[in-house]
């Protein structure tokens, strides 16, 4: 779970090529666009223009480089050429990328266009949240005090946060020890160490935090059909606190 000085030096290599491909994504007009065709651009950038491997594309018998959840979608969408992105969408974009062995994983929630007050809402705390966890991470801390301040600051503002998926280590695999639940308790569960890295990312949720699969296998949706939102950052502990391997050029 400790990543040595050498290791820690590769996946900032990895974050820093991961965070490329969204600074791209952010020049995109997605309106219009089927989600396989984000999911096609998103692989030629990151075999061609960054020279690296997409991640996700066979992991776990998964076809595709990213995974695209739209509106009522938690997590885990299935690109298609029939899905169309359409403005008043949010669209939730998760993508991972390994150079040199070692992977980074992170995920935006894109307004498409005109978005409509409440879902705009929803979106701004979602990324709130996930900054609230990365607030915590220092050496000594818990993963307790994430999850804690995760799910606090979600249901501040009325919404709910799902539970039946977490943030993880993260280094040559991509799902490494442990677990990053985004609820829990002030000073419980594992102390952080120097060195250690993981992904921290929530998903909250506008009503109930229950969530169901679809047919497919992959598609996890919300029971009641209202909207959820999620954002994603491979994270690493310092000595003085917490280092964010994705951080985009605009801080986010």
């Amino acid at each position: 779970m400790v990543k040595t000085p050498e290791e820690l030096a590769l996946m900032r290599i990895s974050g820093r090529l991961l965070a490329r491909v969204f600074e791209m994504l952010d020049t995109l007009d997605l309106a219009g666009r089927s989600t396989m065709e984000v999911n096609d651009l998103v692989e030629r950038f990151i075999t061609v223009d960054l020279a690296s491997r997409p991640a996700s594309k066979g992991q776990y018998g998964f076809k595709y480089v990213l995974n695209c959840s739209i509106n009522h979608v938690v997590c885990h969408g299935v690109p298609d050429t029939d899905t169309i992105i359409r403005a008043g969408d949010i669209i939730n974009l998760d993508i991972t990328l390994e150079k040199n062995g070692f992977i980074a994983d992170s995920s935006k929630t894109y307004m498409v266009g005109e978005v409509n007050p409440a879902a705009r809402r929803l979106v701004r705390v979602a990324q709130e949240a996930m900054w609230q966890g990365i607030r915590q991470v220092r050496p000594g801390a818990t993963l307790g005090d994430i999850g804690h301040a995760i799910e606090r600051h979600a249901k501040k503002h009325g919404y709910t946060v799902v539970r039946e998926y977490c943030g993880h280590g993260i280094g040559r695999e991509m799902h490494e020890e442990p677990n990053i639940l985004n609820y829990g308790r002030p000073g419980t569960g594992q102390t952080l160490k120097e060195g250690m890295v993981f992904t921290i990312e929530p998903m909250v949720n506008q009503g109930s935090r229950m969530v169901e699969t679809e047919d497919d296998g992959w598609t996890v949706v919300t029971r009641d059909q209202k909207l959820s939102a999620q954002f994603e950052h491979t994270v690493a502990v310092t000595a003085s606190g917490v280092e964010v391997l994705t951080l985009r050029a605009d801080g986010q």
